[in-house]
């Protein structure tokens, strides 16, 4: 393995292997080797054949770089520009949200409930990066699928992924929550939206500190968007149609609270895999 003295490193390239072991040491064995490959336009098995590979000087320095700004606390999902979410890496920019593992388990349910055979009209509020959506419009071409998002910035991320994953089912549209639905219906609303607590520390900790602030707190309770989704909901779901949010961990009954309050039936909360209250769901009487 090369010294800190090593001609390579002096004249500003160095070896794969010497990158490897400084950055370890800084962020962890995984982050270091996503970010190095990130920065040599290798796959990360590429590096295990080739740690003795020299990299120019330009290339050092910018995993250098890479390596200081994930030390300053930046998600390794923006440095990269991406991150995995159900069968796909999609696109994401500190104008959306960085999709969770998490979320996944809001698809599951959406998708029980989205029969392969028949035609279908699908909405995702407060889209960001496109994951319910593009998620659902994939297991389900015969769906017709609308992501909703205020953030223009964020629609543009959204509509890229759907351009690189050739998905012709996804409409993105502009605006707030329910306002660029006006007149339609759908047999199933789903939303990731924000609900957090305004005040809640975890907002100054980890990757959140960079995340769209927007994205992520709703009041003084967390429920202030959930609550406008529960309220409008019923006005845009076709009879039997299934309303699909996903919140904290302790607002399960808070939230289902808010779909019984709204006229929706069957409500209930599932759990992640975790075993914590994740997503609640009702239905649109009638259908």
């Amino acid at each position: 393995m090369t010294s800190p003295s090593d001609p390579h490193r002096d004249s500003g390239a160095e070896r794969v292997d010497a990158a490897l072991c400084r950055a370890r040491a800084l962020i962890g064995r995984g982050e270091a080797e996503m970010l190095l490959a990130h920065a040599l336009g290798r796959p990360r098995s590429w590096l295990f054949a080739h740690d003795d590979h020299v990299m120019d000087a330009v290339a050092a320095q910018g995993y250098r770089r890479l390596v200081e700004r994930r030390v300053a606390g930046e998600p390794v999902a923006y440095l990269l520009g991406q991150r995995g979410f159900w069968r796909f890496d999609l696109a994401v920019t500190p104008a959306t949200l960085i999709p969770r593992p998490e979320t996944e388990r809001l698809v599951e349910l959406a998708l029980a409930r989205l029969p392969e055979d028949r035609d279908l009209a699908v909405a995702d509020l407060g889209t960001g990066s496109g994951a319910i959506a593009l998620a659902l419009a994939f297991e389900r071409p015969r769906a017709r699928v609308i992501a909703v998002d205020f953030s223009a910035d964020a629609l543009e991320v959204a509509r890229a992924n759907a351009a690189s994953l050739r998905l012709n089912n996804v409409e993105c549209r502009h605006g707030d929550w329910f306002a660029p639905l006006a007149g339609e219906r759908f047999d199933l609303i789903a939303s990731n939206p924000p609900y957090i607590e305004d005040g809640d520390i975890h907002l100054q900790q980890g990757d959140l500190r960079h995340e769209p602030l927007t994205a992520l707190a709703s009041g003084a309770d967390g429920l202030d968007a959930i609550r406008v989704i529960a309220s409008e909901a019923p006005a845009h779901l076709r009879p039997g149609g299934w309303l699909l949010i996903e919140h904290g961990w302790e607002q399960g009954a808070a939230v289902r609270a808010l779909l019984t309050a709204a006229g929706l039936g069957d409500a209930v909360t599932e759990r992640d895999l975790e075993d914590r209250d994740r997503v609640s769901l009702a239905r649109k009487p009638g259908g």
